[in-house]
């Protein structure tokens, strides 16, 4: 599973990290929020990234694999694990229960790796949603609840984190097809345009698979809506200041993948792309400071 975020230490350039070709498209993590919060979310990252690895590893079962994350689990709770992989969940698990942080949601972020070991098919757009509600909204849950913001931003913050999922989705369909037999494109609407998955893993320029591409990217379109007003919904500055940056950029790559075909080469920002939406981002960040004290 891959989330379309990539964390920073706050001193590099954005980076783009992944298994698949298209890496991770959205920086979280960055030298926009306070220093202060940075280990809970490198550490948080070290977690996600393990519990991902696990998930995605070919030389395990899937038993094999709810195993281990049940372990990892089981170390979130404060549970005696001693395995390599449970290491960072009892590291996550302290330096936020130092801050007052509970492990809500990395535990979340669970349920869709034990999915992602177990399914390997969406059946329609609710179930994609579903899906999102634990692989994506966990992320953007968790940033809140490490800035000490109250719980005014999370249904738009949920909104940003399923569009940035179903981009990530899109980009890299044949990818997760080919190299983990996975399709998170809605299996109803495939059929309804009298497709299986098999073409996903084809060569590009089907015009019905384009139009379900379509359907996709109307759903984001529509999720993006919702994650618009997020910034100024904020009270940290640097975490308002770091969601319009995504939501930006998020625009940007749905505009790019309408009417181009992931399937016969990945598309993805570029450079022009983040220079373009990294300013603007941040000037609509600092128009949206809502009224009253800012961090």
């Amino acid at each position: 599973m891959t989330n379309g975020f990539t964390p920073s230490t706050g001193t590099e350039a954005p980076q783009v990290m992944s298994k698949t070709s298209s890496g991770e498209n959205f920086p979280v993590g960055s030298m926009l929020l306070p220093a202060e919060a940075r280990p809970q979310v490198a550490a948080f990252y070290r977690f996600a990234r393990v519990a991902d690895d696990v998930a995605d590893d070919p030389g395990l079962s899937p038993d094999e694999k709810v195993a281990l994350l049940d372990g990892m689990d089981a170390a979130l709770r404060g549970e005696s694990v001693s395995t390599p992989r449970s290491q960072p969940a009892t590291a996550l698990r302290r330096t936020l229960l130092e801050k007052g942080i509970t492990v809500e949601q990395p535990r979340a972020l669970l349920v869709a790796f034990r999915r992602d070991a177990l399914r390997n098919q969406c059946a329609d757009w609710d179930d994609l949603m579903d899906y999102c509600r634990y692989s994506a909204a966990p992320v953007g849950r968790f940033l809140i609840e490490v800035h000490g913001e109250d719980e005014t931003p999370v249904g738009a913050s949920d909104a940003l984190c399923a569009a940035l999922q179903v981009l990530n989705h899109i980009q890299d369909a044949r990818a997760d097809f080919l190299n983990l037999d996975r399709v998170y494109v809605p299996a109803d609407w495939l059929a309804e345009e009298g497709l299986d998955r098999s073409v996903l893993g084809g060569a590009g320029g089907d015009a019905a698979l384009m139009r379900v591409f379509s359907r996709m990217l109307d759903g984001v379109d529509a999720l993006l809506s919702t994650a618009a007003p997020l910034a100024g919904r904020m009270t940290c500055r640097g975490l308002r200041l770091e969601s319009a940056v995504i939501v930006t950029l998020a625009g940007r790559l749905a505009a790019k993948l309408r009417g181009r075909d992931p399937i016969a080469g990945f598309i993805g920002l570029k450079w022009h792309d983040w220079a373009y939406c990294v300013p603007l981002g941040l000037m609509r960040g600092l128009r949206a400071g809502r009224t009253g004290s800012q961090r």
